[in-house]
């Protein structure tokens, strides 16, 4: 009470209108500044294309009147002859309240960005866009507890002690929590080196199937078999993935075995007769057709053409045709496929022929 008592004594009618027009210019102008402010940078925006006016506009929207009266206050104040005391306490409270708009600021830009990455993720990745809303949050996170900790600071407190406590307690926490830490920052991982994508096809290790979803601690694939796997995000980074997404076309390698017995002008026209049937169908581009070697029951014929697209059945179904237009060819030409067969040679000169 004998605070006010002496501030009253201590400044005159002059001072006390000063302090007051302060009060209410402040706080006058803070509404015109931001209304004014965020009409500039929006039409900037518009007239440029750049994004960092439309966040600097919705940012301003974030700004609390509310928050600038102990600003107004401790403005007010210093035009005044008042107590240490009454100027320190005005002066943490003021500090509390820009820091904590501040933290509003800085939450409603984080937001801003997180939104504009999902919208634009959203069609394309739906789970890379869930990834960026957890992203969203740390950032949050973080910048709130730096806040706080910027104004414990300003309190008096040691934050330095706090400081190592916490260290301490995250070093104790994460050891405790590695396994579930080591998938989230392997979910974030590929989240953003994308390594595949939801509906990608893959092949990892012995498992093959089409990306459904990936999740903060795991990623499900659809076998091609129709079950559900889910594989962990840090085990799924430390094996060889094949990703079949990239693939736009598919190399095709076969062979084909024809009996000892064929006829020489035959086999020489045989890589022919297998280019032929390559380049009938549609959608391949041949690349080789040879005699390759002499194999146990067979003279082999290595064939290799592509695909000119990474889809599986449409490449079963060119290699199906192939197969029935060299078994066509065959037929008529009178060549005769090889499959497995031993000779025996008998004592007296008799020999046989069988199939294993």
């Amino acid at each position: 009470m004998n605070a006010w008592q002496n501030m009253l004594e201590s400044n005159d009618a002059t001072g006390w209108l000063i302090a007051i027009g302060i009060f209410a210019a402040v706080l006058f102008a803070v509404p015109v500044v931001r209304y004014v402010a965020a009409r500039i940078f929006r039409s900037v925006s518009r007239r440029t294309g750049v994004a960092w006016g439309d966040a600097l506009a919705d940012t301003l929207q974030k700004t609390s009147i509310l928050l600038f009266v102990p600003l107004a206050a401790y403005g007010a104040l210093l035009s005044l002859a008042v107590p240490a005391r009454v100027e320190r306490l005005a002066a943490l409270v003021a500090i509390a309240a820009l820091l904590l708009q501040v933290a509003l600021w800085g939450n409603r830009a984080i937001g801003f960005w997180i939104r504009r990455k999902v919208e634009r993720a959203r069609a394309a990745d739906p789970d890379g866009a869930t990834a960026l809303s957890l992203i969203g949050f740390g950032a949050r996170a973080l910048l709130w507890i730096f806040i706080l900790l910027l104004g414990l600071d300003q309190l008096g407190f040691d934050i330095t002690a706090l400081l190592a406590g916490l260290g301490v307690g995250g070093i104790a926490v994460a050891l405790a929590t590695q396994n579930i830490l080591g998938d989230l920052f392997a979910s974030l991982s590929i989240v953003l080196d994308k390594p595949f994508v939801v509906g990608d096809f893959i092949v990892l290790d012995n498992l093959r199937g089409t990306v459904e979803r990936v999740g903060i601690k795991t990623t499900r694939i659809r076998s091609l078999d129709g079950e559900l796997l889910v594989v962990a995000n840090a085990d799924l980074l430390k094996s060889r993935i094949h990703n079949y997404r990239h693939m736009h076309e598919r190399r095709v390698l076969f062979s084909v075995g024809v009996t000892y017995g064929t006829p020489n002008e035959k086999v020489e026209r045989l890589p022919q007769w297998l280019r032929e049937a390559v380049e009938g169908q549609q959608g391949t581009r041949f690349d080789r057709a040879h005699f390759k070697e002499y194999g146990d029951s067979a003279l082999v014929f290595e064939i290799v053409y592509y695909v000119l697209t990474r889809d599986y059945n449409t490449y079963m179904d060119v290699q199906q045709a192939i197969n029935l237009a060299i078994f066509a060819r065959f037929a008529r030409e009178g060549v005769d496929f090889a499959y497995p067969t031993r000779t025996l040679h008998i004592a007296g000169g008799l020999t046989g022929r069988e199939a294993p």
